[in-house]
């Protein structure tokens, strides 16, 4: 069992998974060249890839895919509405487009995708089942709905949102009109609120929690794990014990690799 998060940012955002023996990449938003390249460098081959899960149409998550899909006819699973907002479609073959419906089975693995709050066609996050394991992909949401809290619930790793800090945010270069899109209901979770929806969850085991999905302008790797371990601390939450946070990058690999 293992993760890759090959990328993750406002530039750029693409996630391997393998449960199961099944290898899934979530989001292809970087070049074709720097995903095969970080795949190699974990041991995984484009052409081991059972497909492509899609979270939605934006940029940062799917411009690498007519590259990716040139070159290795893969099937690539996204939400109808998805698959007709989506740039440059036409150049999918019709032959690697897959509808993701309520669920989807990779042989012993399940993966059920949940609706997200972001400003896209049909925006979802995904849990992935397999045997008594729970692995959860949550970013690009603006709140934290029931269904989102219910998707993190008792999930052993969790790939969460952590995009911004509120007071980098306040005074930083952005117009006022982006800054008000990114704190919206349908912009991106802050550090502060990724902290109080971990807090608030249902946990049996140790968590793994990767940080992503950081806003290269009103953000950093260290302080986002500095406010999340302060909110979890503050109730009560033994951070390292209890919930073990990583942080990812927009420009290397965060990995965890599991017996």
């Amino acid at each position: 069992m293992q993760l890759h998060i090959l990328a993750s940012g406002s530039t750029g955002n693409a996630v391997l998974i393998e449960l199961g023996g099944r290898k899934l990449l979530i989001d292809a938003g970087i070049s074709a060249r720097r995903i095969e390249h970080g795949l190699n460098d974990v041991g995984i081959q484009l052409a081991d890839l059972d497909g492509v899960l899609i979270t939605h149409e934006h940029s940062d998550h799917v411009k690498g895919i007519p590259v990716l899909v040139k070159r290795h006819n893969l099937p690539i699973y996204a939400r109808s509405a998805t698959w007709e907002a989506l740039p440059g479609n036409d150049k999918i073959p019709r032959e690697c487009r897959r509808e993701l419906r309520d669920s989807l089975d990779f042989g012993p693995v399940k993966v059920v995708p949940f609706a997200t709050s972001h400003d896209a066609a049909d925006p979802v996050g995904f849990c992935f089942y397999y045997q008594n394991i729970k692995w959860v992909l949550a970013t690009d949401l603006g709140i934290v709905t029931r269904t989102v809290a219910q998707a993190l619930a008792n999930a052993d790793v969790a790939v969460l949102e952590s995009n911004h800090d509120v007071e980098m945010l306040r005074v930083g270069p952005y117009p006022a009109f982006l800054k008000q899109r990114i704190k919206g209901k349908q912009g991106h979770l802050s550090n502060h609120d990724a902290g109080q929806i971990l807090a608030h969850i249902p946990r049996q085991r140790v968590m793994q929690v990767f940080l992503a999905h950081l806003s290269q302008h009103n953000n950093h790797p260290r302080l986002a794990e500095k406010t999340v371990s302060q909110v979890l601390q503050n109730y009560g939450c033994e951070v390292g014990e209890e919930i073990v946070l990583h942080r990812t990058y927009p420009n290397c690999t965060a990995s965890l690799v599991k017996q």
